[in-house]
Protein backbone atom coordinates (compact mmCIF):
# COMPACT_ATOMS: atom_id res chain seq x y z
CA UNK A 1 0.00 0.00 0.00
CA UNK A 2 1.83 3.08 -1.13
CA UNK A 3 1.52 6.62 -1.34
CA UNK A 4 1.40 8.61 -4.83
CA UNK A 5 0.53 12.39 -5.81
CA UNK A 6 0.04 13.94 -8.87
CA UNK A 7 -1.68 17.65 -9.49
CA UNK A 8 -3.59 19.68 -11.87
CA UNK A 9 -5.23 16.88 -14.28
CA UNK A 10 -7.80 19.36 -15.92
CA UNK A 11 -9.96 16.89 -17.09
CA UNK A 12 -12.80 18.17 -19.21
CA UNK A 13 -15.10 15.20 -20.23
CA UNK A 14 -17.96 17.08 -19.53
CA UNK A 15 -17.10 20.49 -20.87
CA UNK A 16 -15.05 19.25 -23.73
CA UNK A 17 -12.18 22.19 -22.85
CA UNK A 18 -9.56 21.04 -25.30
CA UNK A 19 -5.85 21.24 -23.38
CA UNK A 20 -4.01 20.09 -26.22
CA UNK A 21 -3.79 23.47 -27.63
CA UNK A 22 -0.71 23.92 -25.02
CA UNK A 23 2.38 21.88 -25.62
CA UNK A 24 2.57 19.07 -23.78
CA UNK A 25 -0.60 18.02 -23.10
CA UNK A 26 -1.61 15.84 -26.77
CA UNK A 27 -3.90 12.92 -25.00
CA UNK A 28 -3.03 13.98 -21.72
CA UNK A 29 -6.30 12.22 -20.14
CA UNK A 30 -5.40 8.88 -21.82
CA UNK A 31 -1.58 9.30 -21.07
CA UNK A 32 -2.30 10.09 -17.59
CA UNK A 33 -4.30 6.70 -17.28
CA UNK A 34 -2.32 4.34 -18.83
CA UNK A 35 0.75 5.52 -16.57
CA UNK A 36 -1.50 5.43 -13.73
CA UNK A 37 -2.56 1.89 -14.45
CA UNK A 38 1.14 0.85 -14.79
CA UNK A 39 2.62 2.29 -11.15
CA UNK A 40 -0.54 2.25 -9.04
CA UNK A 41 -2.41 -0.74 -7.65
CA UNK A 42 -6.03 -0.75 -6.01
CA UNK A 43 -4.86 -1.11 -2.57
CA UNK A 44 -2.72 2.96 -3.47
CA UNK A 45 -3.45 6.38 -2.68
CA UNK A 46 -2.92 9.27 -4.80
CA UNK A 47 -3.68 12.77 -4.01
CA UNK A 48 -5.06 15.12 -6.48
CA UNK A 49 -3.84 18.89 -5.32
CA UNK A 50 -5.87 20.98 -7.04
CA UNK A 51 -7.23 21.65 -10.99
CA UNK A 52 -8.96 18.54 -11.21
CA UNK A 53 -11.46 19.43 -13.76
CA UNK A 54 -12.97 22.29 -16.06
CA UNK A 55 -16.23 21.93 -15.09
CA UNK A 56 -18.10 24.84 -13.98
CA UNK A 57 -20.79 23.01 -11.57
CA UNK A 58 -21.33 19.91 -10.05
CA UNK A 59 -23.53 18.28 -12.92
CA UNK A 60 -20.72 18.68 -15.27
CA UNK A 61 -18.03 17.58 -13.33
CA UNK A 62 -19.42 13.83 -13.10
CA UNK A 63 -17.21 12.67 -16.23
CA UNK A 64 -13.95 13.62 -14.78
CA UNK A 65 -15.31 12.12 -11.27
CA UNK A 66 -16.24 9.07 -13.18
CA UNK A 67 -12.84 8.61 -14.66
CA UNK A 68 -10.51 9.48 -11.43
CA UNK A 69 -12.92 6.71 -9.65
CA UNK A 70 -12.61 3.86 -12.26
CA UNK A 71 -9.07 4.29 -12.00
CA UNK A 72 -7.15 1.90 -9.39
CA UNK A 73 -6.83 3.13 -6.04
CA UNK A 74 -8.16 5.68 -3.84
CA UNK A 75 -8.00 9.19 -4.77
CA UNK A 76 -7.70 12.56 -2.10
CA UNK A 77 -8.85 15.67 -3.79
CA UNK A 78 -7.63 19.40 -3.07
CA UNK A 79 -9.32 22.66 -4.92
CA UNK A 80 -7.28 24.15 -7.13
CA UNK A 81 -7.80 27.74 -8.98
CA UNK A 82 -10.07 26.83 -11.56
CA UNK A 83 -11.91 24.24 -9.63
CA UNK A 84 -15.07 26.50 -9.73
CA UNK A 85 -17.59 23.06 -9.53
CA UNK A 86 -16.06 23.09 -5.68
CA UNK A 87 -18.83 23.69 -2.75
CA UNK A 88 -19.33 23.04 0.61
CA UNK A 89 -17.58 19.43 1.48
CA UNK A 90 -20.86 18.19 2.86
CA UNK A 91 -22.80 18.84 -0.31
CA UNK A 92 -19.54 17.46 -2.32
CA UNK A 93 -19.74 14.35 0.20
CA UNK A 94 -23.08 13.93 -1.01
CA UNK A 95 -22.65 14.30 -4.13
CA UNK A 96 -20.14 11.15 -4.23
CA UNK A 97 -22.49 9.23 -2.39
CA UNK A 98 -25.51 9.83 -5.09
CA UNK A 99 -23.40 9.32 -7.96
CA UNK A 100 -21.84 6.14 -6.60
CA UNK A 101 -17.84 7.84 -6.35
CA UNK A 102 -16.82 5.72 -3.60
CA UNK A 103 -13.30 5.79 -3.90
CA UNK A 104 -12.90 9.43 -3.64
CA UNK A 105 -12.49 11.61 -0.48
CA UNK A 106 -12.14 15.86 -0.33
CA UNK A 107 -9.33 17.32 1.58
CA UNK A 108 -11.23 20.47 3.22
CA UNK A 109 -10.45 21.75 6.46
CA UNK A 110 -9.44 18.40 8.00
CA UNK A 111 -7.00 15.25 7.97
CA UNK A 112 -6.58 12.06 5.88
CA UNK A 113 -4.82 9.40 7.03
CA UNK A 114 -3.27 6.95 4.31
CA UNK A 115 -0.79 4.93 4.07
CA UNK A 116 1.07 5.12 6.90
CA UNK A 117 0.79 9.70 6.50
CA UNK A 118 -1.72 12.37 8.18
CA UNK A 119 -2.31 14.30 4.83
CA UNK A 120 -3.56 17.79 5.36
CA UNK A 121 -3.59 20.71 2.78
CA UNK A 122 -5.31 23.77 1.24
CA UNK A 123 -5.50 25.59 -2.19
CA UNK A 124 -3.36 28.30 -1.17
CA UNK A 125 -3.26 31.49 -3.15
CA UNK A 126 -1.20 33.85 -5.21
CA UNK A 127 0.24 36.16 -3.24
CA UNK A 128 2.99 38.34 -5.78
CA UNK A 129 0.31 41.36 -6.02
CA UNK A 130 0.33 42.63 -2.53
CA UNK A 131 -3.38 43.58 -2.76
CA UNK A 132 -5.61 43.98 -0.15
CA UNK A 133 -8.15 41.36 -1.45
CA UNK A 134 -4.96 39.22 -1.76
CA UNK A 135 -3.99 39.40 1.33
CA UNK A 136 -7.86 38.68 2.85
CA UNK A 137 -7.75 35.27 1.14
CA UNK A 138 -4.08 34.39 2.18
CA UNK A 139 -5.44 34.90 5.87
CA UNK A 140 -8.31 32.26 5.00
CA UNK A 141 -5.77 29.60 3.58
CA UNK A 142 -3.56 30.26 6.58
CA UNK A 143 -6.27 29.75 8.59
CA UNK A 144 -7.60 26.63 6.43
CA UNK A 145 -3.85 25.13 6.60
CA UNK A 146 -4.37 25.98 10.36
CA UNK A 147 -7.61 23.83 10.91
CA UNK A 148 -6.22 20.48 8.58
CA UNK A 149 -3.09 20.33 11.04
CA UNK A 150 -5.02 20.86 13.67
CA UNK A 151 -7.02 17.96 13.17
CA UNK A 152 -3.89 16.10 12.35
CA UNK A 153 -2.81 16.22 15.91
CA UNK A 154 -4.13 13.25 17.52
CA UNK A 155 -3.68 11.28 14.59
CA UNK A 156 -0.47 9.01 13.63
CA UNK A 157 1.62 8.81 10.45
CA UNK A 158 4.19 10.93 9.19
CA UNK A 159 2.70 14.28 8.63
CA UNK A 160 2.32 15.69 4.85
CA UNK A 161 0.93 18.74 3.42
CA UNK A 162 -0.42 19.08 0.01
CA UNK A 163 -1.01 22.31 -1.78
CA UNK A 164 -2.24 23.99 -5.11
CA UNK A 165 -0.37 27.15 -5.33
CA UNK A 166 3.37 27.08 -4.05
CA UNK A 167 4.26 28.76 -1.13
CA UNK A 168 7.19 29.82 -2.78
CA UNK A 169 8.45 30.46 -6.26
CA UNK A 170 11.32 32.21 -7.81
CA UNK A 171 12.24 35.18 -5.18
CA UNK A 172 8.13 35.53 -3.99
CA UNK A 173 7.60 33.67 -0.71
CA UNK A 174 3.91 33.19 1.04
CA UNK A 175 4.71 34.24 4.39
CA UNK A 176 1.62 33.38 6.05
CA UNK A 177 1.50 29.81 4.63
CA UNK A 178 5.71 29.04 5.28
CA UNK A 179 4.98 30.77 9.06
CA UNK A 180 2.24 27.87 9.41
CA UNK A 181 4.05 25.14 8.15
CA UNK A 182 7.01 26.58 10.28
CA UNK A 183 4.85 26.34 13.34
CA UNK A 184 3.17 22.93 12.87
CA UNK A 185 6.87 21.26 12.21
CA UNK A 186 5.64 20.35 9.11
CA UNK A 187 8.96 19.12 6.87
CA UNK A 188 7.38 17.85 3.40
CA UNK A 189 4.96 20.17 1.17
CA UNK A 190 3.54 18.84 -2.67
CA UNK A 191 2.15 21.15 -4.71
CA UNK A 192 0.78 22.20 -8.15
CA UNK A 193 -0.12 24.70 -10.21
CA UNK A 194 3.21 25.36 -12.14
CA UNK A 195 3.63 24.49 -15.48
CA UNK A 196 5.17 24.79 -18.71
CA UNK A 197 8.60 26.82 -18.99
CA UNK A 198 7.26 27.77 -15.26
CA UNK A 199 8.89 24.70 -14.03
CA UNK A 200 12.22 25.95 -14.52
CA UNK A 201 11.55 28.28 -11.52
CA UNK A 202 9.83 25.83 -9.14
CA UNK A 203 11.27 24.85 -5.82
CA UNK A 204 12.33 21.15 -5.61
CA UNK A 205 14.20 21.10 -2.41
CA UNK A 206 14.94 22.04 0.91
CA UNK A 207 13.73 25.94 1.75
CA UNK A 208 13.57 27.35 5.58
CA UNK A 209 14.24 23.59 6.47
CA UNK A 210 11.06 22.46 4.67
CA UNK A 211 11.31 20.28 1.82
CA UNK A 212 9.10 21.08 -1.12
CA UNK A 213 7.94 19.31 -4.39
CA UNK A 214 6.39 19.90 -7.36
CA UNK A 215 3.90 17.17 -8.76
CA UNK A 216 1.92 19.41 -11.48
CA UNK A 217 0.68 16.58 -14.30
CA UNK A 218 2.46 17.59 -16.72
CA UNK A 219 6.14 18.43 -14.71
CA UNK A 220 5.72 14.28 -14.19
CA UNK A 221 5.03 13.67 -17.66
CA UNK A 222 1.42 12.22 -16.48
CA UNK A 223 2.63 9.94 -14.29
CA UNK A 224 2.00 10.19 -10.33
CA UNK A 225 5.08 10.19 -8.33
CA UNK A 226 5.49 7.90 -5.40
CA UNK A 227 6.06 9.59 -1.92
CA UNK A 228 8.30 7.46 0.06
CA UNK A 229 8.53 7.20 3.84
CA UNK A 230 10.48 10.46 5.78
CA UNK A 231 13.38 11.65 3.86
CA UNK A 232 14.65 15.21 3.35
CA UNK A 233 16.57 14.65 0.85
CA UNK A 234 14.55 15.96 -2.23
CA UNK A 235 16.42 14.01 -4.55
CA UNK A 236 14.59 10.49 -2.71
CA UNK A 237 11.05 12.07 -2.55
Amino acid sequence: MSLFAIGDPHLSFGCQKPMDIFRGWENHADRLSEHWRRVVSDEDTVVLPGDISWAMNLESLLPDLQFLNQLPGKKVLLKGNHDYWWTTKQKMEQYLHQNGLDRIAFLHNNCICAEGFRLCGTRGWLFENGQPQDEKVLAREAGRLRLSLEAAKNQEGELLVFLHYPPVFGQEENRPMLDTLQEYGVKRVFYGHIHGHGCVHALNGVYRGIAFRLVSSDFLGFCPAKIEKSSLDPALF
